[in-house]
Order: C-alpha cells, then sequence, then structure tokens
C-alpha cells in the first residue's frame, strides 16, 4: 500500500539524523509508515533513502503550513488524504533543525555537497 492514512508519524525529526545526532534541513514524512526522514536538501537525504530501501514511493511535507504529497517513482505531485496527526514538526522547531545540532557553517556545508 502506497498510502496508509492511518500510521502515525515516527516522531518529530527525521529518525536517522536523530540516532545519529546529525542535523536536517526540511522533514519528509512516509504516507505509507509514518516515517520521518530528511528532505533531499539535507546532507543525508533520508526520505529518499527510504523510499529507496522500502518501496514506499509517496512522501508528505512535514513542515508546518505545507500539505503537499510527492511520489518518488513518478516523479510528480501526488492527491493525497488526509493522515494521522500531527500534521507537522512542532512550529517552534526551526529550519534548519533541530537548534542544538544545526552546525554554524551549515549553508557552506550544504554549497560543498552540492559541487
Amino acid at each position: 500500500m502506497d498510502v496508509d492514512p492511518s500510521a502515525p508519524p515516527s516522531g518529530s525529526g527525521c529518525v536517522e539524523c536523530d540516532a545519529d545526532g546529525g542535523w536536517w534541513v526540511h522533514l519528509r514524512r512516509c504516507a505509507a509508515c509514518g516515517h520521518v526522514g530528511c528532505c533531499d536538501d539535507s546532507l543525508a537525504r533520508h526520505a529518499s533513502a527510504h523510499w529507496r530501501e522500502t518501496g514506499h514511493p509517496i512522501i508528505r511535507s512535514f513542515e508546518p503550513g505545507e500539505d503537499w504529497f510527492w511520489d518518488y517513482a513518478t516523479n510528480q505531485y501526488y492527491d493525497g488524504p488526509e493522515l494521522a496527526a500531527p500534521q507537522a514538526h512542532p512550529a517552534d522547531q526551526p529550519v534548519p533543525g533541530p537548534r542544538a545540532r544545526v552546525p554554524a557553517d551549515w549553508m557552506a556545508q550544504l554549497q560543498s555537497r552540492d559541487r
């Protein structure tokens, strides 16, 4: 199943970044199982890695005020249903985040990765 509206999010941050002390730019939520991973603008790109590992292609933004879905398999937006709460990470969680782990040179790190 590509979407399970009853699956709650796995937490308020990227599961893998939280486990290894990393940081993220934006968060994405798997619409099939609720896994929260970091976006492809983040260094680790855990959300798309989750898709490649599990075959779960549909994600939803996990950012406050955003309700769009994306299908990695078709590389297109997806018209998805309302998912189990919460719909986003806490509004006081900064972007990038989490606050205590974002390095002062985070922008330089992202720019050097893309070269």
